[in-house]
């Protein structure tokens, strides 16, 4: 017996000196994959990469919610294995990378109209009222256009405190793409991209930042993500689509505005001011951007299995979420499109 626990303190000695050098060899066993870029999906994003380390324990994802244009930049520069954005890359910054970029589209969502009055009362606005709230031109709540699409409603006689991104963004992405749709002053004077010259408000950063902004600023309205309005229960309008009908964003209007997506083959598309009874009109996809010749053979090999699993199986996942997968079909080609990724 004395022999035994005299063994026993050997052992435990040992691993005492040596348990750390044991720890870190399984940790630097484990590959990291990093990732930067947008906000808008970042909640399915980081319910992948928890399930996935299950699937497989020998990788793990890092990744940035840093916004897209952030995301943009980072894996053109190389600093990132996949980057992120609710907005395709423009032609131009396609032709500055170092090697050809794919777009993998992964979910569709929306970006809400959310907003800070007493009472949070249910509110409907059409496309010029929104437009002229984020041109300047709407100042106060109690406007005769906000009044006109809300009967019933009493309004404050307040500032209307816009709310916007401040950082490069793939939700601004999809809100100017849909500003520029339904209105020429807007396309104009401000036009479509990651990041504008905002004609009016304040900014927070991420979409956490946002909706930050618009929970403790009274008379305050902003644009979000769907599932960031709903985890911070913040009341968001009906939007007048293109048909004239008032639609809630829903798991069920999305799609709707999905399944009108005219898809070419390069996955860049916009599916804002979709037509159909049913569609959100603020709607759009996000993609993970990767490099079609991978670097480090390692990595790649990873990284293409990890693409085709969320493809597979993390698409279910989606509605939990509020995000709509993606057509069956469509499914089928970004899969063709990932078997094209070389090592």
């Amino acid at each position: 017996m004395t022999k035994i626990r005299s063994a026993c303190r050997r052992f435990l000695g040992l691993l005492f000196l040596f348990g750390p050098a044991f720890a870190g060899a399984t940790a630097s066993a484990q590959m990291t994959i990093n990732g930067a870029g947008a906000t808008f999906p970042y909640p399915i994003y980081s319910k992948w990469f928890d399930a996935y380390a299950r699937v497989d324990p020998s990788v793990r994802f890092n990744y940035q919610s840093i916004g897209s244009g952030g995301g943009q930049k980072q894996i053109m520069a190389e600093t990132v294995d996949f980057g992120a954005s609710d907005g395709p890359m423009s032609d131009e910054n396609l032709a500055k990378a170092p090697g050809k970029l794919l777009h993998i589209p992964t979910v569709a969502g929306a970006d809400v109209v959310a907003y800070n009055l007493p009472g949070n009362p249910a509110l409907k606005f059409d496309a010029d009222t929104i437009a002229g709230i984020f041109l300047g031109e709407i100042k106060k709540w109690n406007d005769p256009k906000i009044a006109a699409t809300n009967p019933g409603v009493t309004f404050p006689d307040q500032e209307i405190v816009v709310v916007h991104r401040s950082d490069g963004s793939g939700t601004t992405y999809i809100w100017t793409d849909y500003l520029s749709k339904i209105s020429p002053e807007w396309k104009t004077k401000v036009g479509t991209n990651t990041s504008v010259n905002w004609p009016t408000g304040i900014g927070g950063k991420g979409n956490e930042g946002v909706a930050g902004q618009i929970k403790q600023t009274p008379g305050a309205l902003g644009y979000v993500e769907l599932i960031y309005a709903i985890q911070n229960k913040m009341p968001y309008a009906e939007v007048k689509n293109s048909t004239g009908v008032f639609v809630k964003a829903s798991l069920e209007s999305i799609t709707a505005a999905m399944a009108t997506a005219q898809i070419p083959d390069d996955f860049r598309f916009s599916i804002t001011n979709a037509p159909g009874k049913d569609a959100y009109p603020i709607a759009g996809a996000t993609w993970l951007l990767v490099y079609q010749q991978q670097k480090d053979a390692a990595k790649g090999k990873k990284l293409v299995e990890f693409l085709k699993w969320a493809q597979k199986d993390g698409e279910k996942m989606a509605k939990d979420l509020d995000y709509a997968p993606l057509p069956q079909a469509l499914q089928a080609r970004i899969l063709k499109r990932i078997d094209e990724i070389k090592m």
